[in-house]
C-alpha cells in the first residue's frame, strides 16, 4: 500500500490534474487500486490521455470491492491504454466479463464490449431519426418539454448500445429542431413559485416539513390531463369526458397466477396513488384471460397487498366481465378487414415474423399464407373456433397489422387463441380466449382509463395499443410507460422463487427473506415504509435498481420513528445479587421509548435479588478495550441506579450457572460505568421458542448471473434460529394487546392504518434489531428479525 505522498507523486507524473487527484486519494483503496493498475498492471512510465485516464479510474471504481488483484484485469486496462475501450460502459462490461470468465476468448471479450464498433455521427443520427419516426405522434404531441427525456430513450436503443453518449444531446437538439420547429408559445412554461417547506404557526413554532410527492413531480407530475391524450377521432373524448367528469381513472391490472413482490408495490402505489393524489378513481381489475394459470389464492392474495398497502379500489373488476364485448369486438375487427383466422403453427409464425430458431432476427418478413382470406371465410373460421371445431394450436385470430413496421408489436400478433379450459367465473362457456393485446386497450376503452400507466417493457406496445382502438373506431387511453423497480441481491421470478419453494430451501411463498409483498409483511415491514421508500425514489422512466441495504435503511428509519424499545436477551444467564434481601425489589421506570414518553409510554421493571443478564455481557478476563461486566470491571444495569460488580461465578463444567454479584449501592463511592447492559428480572420472563435472524438469501448482487445457476448462490447462513431466549413479559403482552399501534410519523401521507396480524407486534430489541411476531406463534412465541440496527448493518 502506498504512502499519500507517493499516490500524490505518481498521480501528478500520469497526468491527472492536482483537484483530480485530491478526489481520488480520498478514497484509499480506489486510489490504491489505481496506483497498482498503472504500476503493476500497464508499467506506465509517462503522462496518459487525460480520457484515458479517466477510464481507469472508473476501472479502479469497478474494483473496489476487492482487496487483491484481480485477475486478468489488465487485459482491460491494456485495453484502455490502447484506446480500444472508449467509454465507461465499455469498460464496464469488460470488467464485468473478466470477473464472469476464469479464461479470456479475446474475440469474445472484443464482441461483449463493442470494441471496434465505431458508430460516427451520421449513423447515430440516422438511428435517432427511425426512433423519432417511430414515435413522431408523441414527440409532436409533447413537443420540448419531452426532449429531456430523449437523451434517456436513445441510450435504450439497441443498435446505439456502443455510440458515443456525448454525440446524443446535439443530434437531438438537431433533429427536435427539424421535426418541431423553432420554440413558440407552446414550449414557454410559467414556473410556480416553492412553497416554503416551514411555515410559522400562532406559537411561533414550526410545522412539521411536508414529505416530497413523487405524484407532483417527475414523470408522474409532467403526464397529461384528463382530456388531453390524443385521439384518432376527437368526438370520442366528448363521451368520454361524460362518462369520467373530467376526472382521472386508472387502473392496477395484474395476473392473477402468482403473488405480487415487491416490485409491484411500485405499480400499486403509482396506479392507486396517482388516481388519489388528484381526486379519481382507480379499479383494481384482474387479467383474468388465461384460465390455465389462475387460482383462487392468488385472487385473495393480490386484494389482501392491496389492502395491506392502504388502498381501496373504486370498483373490482375482472377482464372476463367483457368476454362478451370483446368477442363482438373481434367479429367487428374482422367485418373491418383487420384480423383474419391464421393456422399457422408457432413455428411458422416465427418465421414469417423474420425470426430464427433462437429467437433473433435475421430472415426476411412475410404474410400469412392466410391473410388475404375473405370477411366471411374469416367470420365463419373464427365461429367455428368459438364452437370449439378446432384443437389447442389449430387456429388463432390475428390481428392485419403491418408486417412491414419497423415494431415487432406490428406483425401480426394474435387476438384470439384456442384454450379448451374451463374459467374460474365464466364456467364451459368459452373454448377462446383472447390474448392480453387484445384485451388490454379494449377494457381500458371500455372501463374509460384516462391514465394506463404500465412499466417500460411495454413501451413497445403502445403502438398496437394505439392501433387496435383506433381501428375499432373506440377511445383511446393513453399509455404511459415509467421504470419498474427491481431489488437487487434477491430473485422476484415466479419460476424462480417456485423452484425454491419446492426444494424447501425457503418455507414458502410468504418465507422472509424473500420479496414477495406476502413475504415482506410476514417479516414485519409496515406498508408506511414500503410507500414512504418508493416517494422517495420517485417515478422516473429508468428502471431503477436498488440494493437491499438501501431499502432495508429506510425500513429500519421507518422504524425507529414507529416502534417502542424492549429488552430481549439472546443468551440469558442469571445474575444473584448477594449483597440484598431474599425479597428485595426496586421498581425501575424505563421508557419505551426514550425521548418519546407521550407517545409511546412508560413500563415498570422489578429489579430484583435474582435477574438474568446475556451471556455475552459477561466475560472471565478483563482488558481495558471491554467495557461490560468482568473481575475487576463493575457495569450498570439499564435504569438500574447503581452498578454491579462479580463477586463469584458458579460453573458446571464449563457452563457459567450462574454470577453472583454485588450491588454497589452506595452513594459515597459510585462510579458512572463505562457502559450500561441489558437485564430482565426473573419474575417478568417471558421464553422465545424461536427467534429466527434473517440474512441474505443469497451471496452475491445478482443471483441469476452465477454459471452454475442461482440455486449455487445460495447463502447457507440464511437463517440463523435462536432458542433459549428471553424478553420483559409485561411489557411485550402490553405491547401485543395495543398492536397495530399505527404510531404515526408528522408530516407524512404514508401513515397506514395496518389492521391486526402477528406482525404488527413490532419492537426494537436493545442492540439486536427490530423484530416482529411471526405467524408460527401459538401458545410460544416466535419471532422475526425485521431489519438490523444501524450500527449492525455492516455485519450482514
Amino acid at each position: 500500500m502506498s504512502s499519500e505522498e507517493e499516490l500524490v507523486s505518481l498521480f501528478k507524473s500520469v497526468g491527472l490534474a492536482e483537484n483530480k487527484t485530491n478526489d481520488i486519494i480520498k478514497n484509499k483503496k480506489v486510489s490504491n487500486t489505481l496506483s497498482y493498475i498503472l504500476t503493476e498492471e500497464l508499467k506506465v512510465q509517462g503522462p496518459i490521455e487525460e480520457k484515458k485516464l479517466s477510464l481507469l479510474h472508473s476501472l479502479a471504481l469497478e474494483s473496489k470491492n476487492s482487496d487483491e488483484p484481480i485477475k486478468n484485469r489488465s487485459v482491460v486496462s491494456q485495453k484502455i491504454l490502447d484506446g480500444e475501450l472508449k467509454t465507461n460502459l465499455q469498460v464496464s462490461e469488460g470488467f464485468k466479463y473478466i470477473v464472469n470468465h476464469e479464461e479470456i476468448d479475446i474475440k469474445d471479450f472484443d464482441k461483449n464490449c463493442g470494441v471496434g464498433v465505431d458508430l460516427s455521427a451520421e449513423d447515430i443520427k440516422g438511428e435517432l431519426r427511425k426512433y423519432f419516426e417511430a414515435n413522431k405522434e408523441d414527440i409532436l404531441a409533447k413537443r420540448y418539454s419531452g426532449v429531456p427525456k430523449l437523451l434517456g430513450e436513445a441510450k435504450k436503443i439497441p443498435s446505439l448500445k456502443w455510440a458515443t453518449p456525448s454525440l446524443f444531446k446535439p443530434i437531438i437538439d438537431e433533429l427536435a429542431l427539424e421535426y418541431l420547429g423553432p420554440k413558440d408559445e407552446r414550449d414557454v412554461v410559467k414556473k410556480e413559485k416553492k412553497k416554503a417547506k416551514k411555515q410559522p404557526t400562532k406559537n411561533n413554532e414550526t410545522k412539521p416539513e411536508v414529505e416530497r410527492s413523487m405524484f407532483s413531480e417527475g414523470f408522474l407530475g409532467e403526464l397529461h390531463k384528463p382530456g388531453e391524450n390524443p385521439q384518432a377521432y376527437p368526438e370520442l373524448m366528448k363521451e368520454h369526458l361524460e362518462a369520467t367528469k373530467g376526472e382521472v381513472w386508472t387502473r392496477f391490472p395484474p395476473e392473477p397466477n402468482g403473488y405480487l413482490h415487491i416490485g409491484h408495490s411500485k405499480a400499486i402505489m403509482v396506479n392507486f396513488g396517482y388516481a388519489k393524489f388528484h381526486n379519481g378513481k382507480c379499479y383494481l381489475r384482474f387479467d383474468d384471460t388465461n384460465p390455465e394459470a389462475e387460482e383462487a389464492k392468488y385472487f385473495e392474495s393480490i386484494k389482501d397487498m392491496i389492502d395491506w398497502l392502504g388502498f381501496k379500489p373504486w370498483k373490482i373488476t375482472y377482464s372476463s366481465d367483457y368476454f362478451d364485448t370483446l368477442y363482438e369486438l373481434a367479429e367487428e375487427l374482422i367485418k373491418r378487414g383487420k384480423a383474419y383466422v391464421c393456422h399457422c403453427t408457432a413455428e411458422e409464425v416465427k418465421l414469417q415474423r423474420g425470426l430464427k430458431e433462437d429467437g433473433t432476427l435475421g430472415g426476411e418478413r412475410f404474410a400469412s399464407p392466410h391473410r388475404d382470406r375473405s370477411i366471411e371465410e374469416n367470420l365463419t373460421e373464427f365461429r367455428k373456433m368459438r364452437d370449439g371445431h378446432y384443437e389447442v394450436g389449430k387456429a388463432t385470430l390475428r390481428m392485419k397489422q403491418d408486417i412491414d413496421s419497423p415494431s415487432p408489436q406490428m406483425w401480426d400478433l394474435v387476438a384470439y387463441r384456442v384454450l379448451n379450459t374451463p374459467h374460474h367465473r365464466t364456467g364451459d362457456k368459452w373454448k377462446i380466449y383472447p390474448t392480453y393485446d387484445f384485451t388490454h386497450c379494449l377494457v381500458d376503452s371500455i372501463e374509460n382509463i384516462s391514465h394506463s400507466l404500465c412499466t417500460t417493457e411495454f413501451r413497445l406496445s403502445r403502438e398496437s395499443y394505439e392501433w387496435l382502438c383506433d381501428a375499432l373506431h373506440v377511445y383511446r387511453p393513453a399509455q404511459r410507460e415509467y421504470g419498474r423497480l427491481n431489488i437487487t441481491g434477491t430473485v422476484l421470478s415466479k419460476r424462480k422463487i417456485a423452484k425454491l419453494v419446492d426444494l424447501k430451501i425457503v418455507r414458502g411463498w410468504d418465507d422472509p427473506r424473500l420479496y414477495t409483498l406476502e413475504a415482506i409483511r410476514r417479516r414485519g415491514v409496515p406498508p408506511g415504509a414500503i410507500l414512504l421508500f418508493i416517494n422517495t425514489l420517485g417515478v422516473t422512466t429508468s428502471v431503477t435498481n436498488i440494493q437491499e441495504i438501501r431499502l432495508e435503511s429506510s425500513i429500519r428509519n421507518y422504524l425507529d420513528q414507529t416502534t417502542p424499545r424492549l429488552m430481549m436477551i439472546l443468551e440469558p444467564i442469571l445474575i444473584e445479587v448477594d449483597n440484598v434481601a431474599e425479597d428485595y425489589e426496586e421498581v425501575i421506570e424505563m421508557p419505551y421509548k426514550p425521548g418519546d414518553d407521550a407517545k409511546f409510554g412508560i413500563r415498570k421493571l422489578k429489579f430484583t435479588k435474582y435477574n438474568y443478564i446475556d451471556r455475552q455481557d459477561y466475560r472471565d478476563e478483563f482488558d481495558k478495550e471491554y467495557r461490560r461486566l468482568a473481575p475487576g470491571q463493575p457495569v450498570g444495569l439499564m435504569r438500574v441506579p447503581f452498578n454491579v460488580s462479580v463477586k463469584e461465578v458458579i460453573r458446571n463444567g464449563d457452563k457459567i450457572e450462574k454470577i453472583i454479584v454485588n450491588y454497589d449501592n452506595n452513594k459515597e463511592e459510585y462510579k458512572k460505568p463505562k457502559t450500561f447492559i441489558q437485564w430482565i428480572g426473573k419474575d417478568d420472563v417471558l421464553k422465545i421458542k424461536e427467534i429466527r435472524i434473517q440474512n441474505r438469501l443469497f451471496k452475491s448482487e445478482n443471483p441469476s448471473a452465477h454459471p452454475q445457476g442461482y440455486l449455487q448462490d445460495i447463502n447457507e447462513n440464511s437463517e440463523e434460529i435462536v432458542r433459549g431466549g428471553i424478553i420483559e413479559k409485561l411489557s411485550f403482552e402490553e405491547i401485543k394487546s395495543k398492536s397495530p399501534m399505527n404510531v404515526e410519523i408528522a408530516g407524512s401521507e404514508f401513515n397506514i392504518k395496518e389492521k391486526y396480524g402477528p406482525q404488527t407486534v413490532r419492537f426494537q430489541a436493545l442492540r439486536i434489531g427490530y423484530f416482529c411476531m411471526d405467524k408460527d406463534s401459538g401458545d410460544d412465541v416466535v419471532l422475526n428479525r425485521i431489519v438490523t440496527l444501524k450500527e449492525d448493518s455492516s455485519k450482514n
